[in-house]
């Protein structure tokens, strides 16, 4: 291994005792290849466990908490006991490869399409539908619905904890329904759930204090408890980044074990604030950094890319596409083959590189990820 690539295979304690063994995770990506009952295929399995053997920690793909919060086809469920024996098998294939298993739980509120939810009944914290042309208008839940979601996400977590898993992430981010209690787009309630920004952020603090308890109760070793959020919205109304300090305030006062910053770039800059305020990352890092440990992720292509952001302060790395398209990335750079890294796919690598076929289809269709139509490799 190249010397300088040292800092990113220091290991890394959580204070809950959890240890990784270097600093890069496995970023949360849909992968689409799960049942249409949200039970984990053998596709799946072997997808993770390719790519569990370098990293020191797995985010799954989001697992729905609530049958109506089912954000796209081929997504794994967590809304029912039936579906703790596939859990258990997505956990046991990245256990066993080395990394620690952590489930990402999520509900997609008017994110949803009609027709995965029962009823085509898609729900969010008020009638707003998303911007995007032609999205659903949603239905307002009713105070004792989010309840009932709240506890929808502790069950989940309790699954979790029997699947064998080392910990949840809490989706707060990409617009999904946590977020959309958030937003001042999303939320135009005027009962506990909504208000000002404080009040706003009272539905993702009932989600966290019921996550925490499960697993307090229910699990028998330390178990993480992560929450994932972005920074800022383009939608106006929208969380703006003085929102979002609040929230991390008020993340960083509760007994999760750490913060997951949703970023397509990891060194952007705010919207909302003056140019020359600093990175986002920054922002989150100097109110948060000492308080809680923070993921980093956003276009960390090369292992100097990684470098540079670890040296930034953030103490633990998360990749995505890199991992899909080089499951390896890891292995190189410590076996020092960094140079031998892929940067893209071609048309014959999807047996090799062990990607389902919703996912590679989704691929083919996504512009960026093949260098020349029908290429092949030397």
């Amino acid at each position: 291994m190249n010397p300088k690539y040292a800092p990113l295979f220091e290991s890394f304690v959580f204070p809950i005792g959890t240890h990784l063994k270097n600093r890069i995770v496995m970023a949360p990506m849909t992968n689409f290849a799960s049942h249409e009952d949200g039970s984990v295929s053998d596709a799946e399995v072997n997808y993770y466990a390719r790519r569990s053997s370098g990293v020191s920690m797995v985010i799954t793909a989001c697992a729905y908490v609530s049958a109506s919060g089912k954000g796209f086809r081929g997504e794994i469920g967590a809304d029912r006991d039936e579906l703790v024996p596939g859990l258990r098998r997505l956990a046991s294939a990245i256990r066993d490869r080395g990394a620690k298993a952590v489930l990402q739980i999520f509900h997609g509120g008017r994110s949803c399409p009609p027709e995965l939810v029962p009823g085509g009944d898609v729900v969010s914290a008020s009638a707003v539908p998303a911007v995007e042309p032609g999205s659903a208008v949603p239905r307002a839940l009713a105070d004792d619905e989010i309840d009932g979601i709240v506890r929808d996400f502790g069950e989940a977590t309790r699954r979790a904890i029997e699947a064998g898993f080392d910990g949840v992430e809490i989706h707060g981010a990409n617009g999904y329904l946590l977020q959309q209690f958030f937003s001042p787009h999303s939320n135009r309630r005027d009962d506990r759930w909504g208000g000002d920004a404080e009040d706003r952020m009272a539905f993702p603090l009932a989600v966290v204090e019921e996550v925490v308890r499960v697993a307090t109760e229910y699990a028998a070793k330390p178990f993480l408890v992560g929450y994932r959020f972005s920074p800022e919205e383009a939608e106006t109304p929208g969380i703006t980044m003085a929102d979002t300090m609040r929230l991390v305030d008020a993340l960083t006062e509760q007994p999760i074990d750490y913060l997951h910053v949703s970023l397509l770039d990891f060194w952007s800059v705010p919207r909302t604030e003056p140019d020359g305020s600093g990175t986002r990352m920054q922002w989150i890092m100097q109110r948060a950094g000492a308080r809680k440990p923070v993921i980093g992720v956003g276009s960390i292509r090369t292992p100097d890319d990684a470098l540079k952001a670890l040296k930034s302060g953030v103490p633990l790395i998360a990749l995505g596409r890199e991992l899909i398209m080089d499951p390896d990335w890891v292995g190189k750079i410590a076996g020092g083959n960094d140079t031998d890294i892929l940067t893209s796919l071609h048309p014959q690598d999807q047996k090799k590189l062990v990607i389902p076929d919703p996912l590679w289809q989704a691929i083919m269709n996504t512009p960026g990820w093949f260098p020349v139509e029908n290429s092949t490799r030397a």
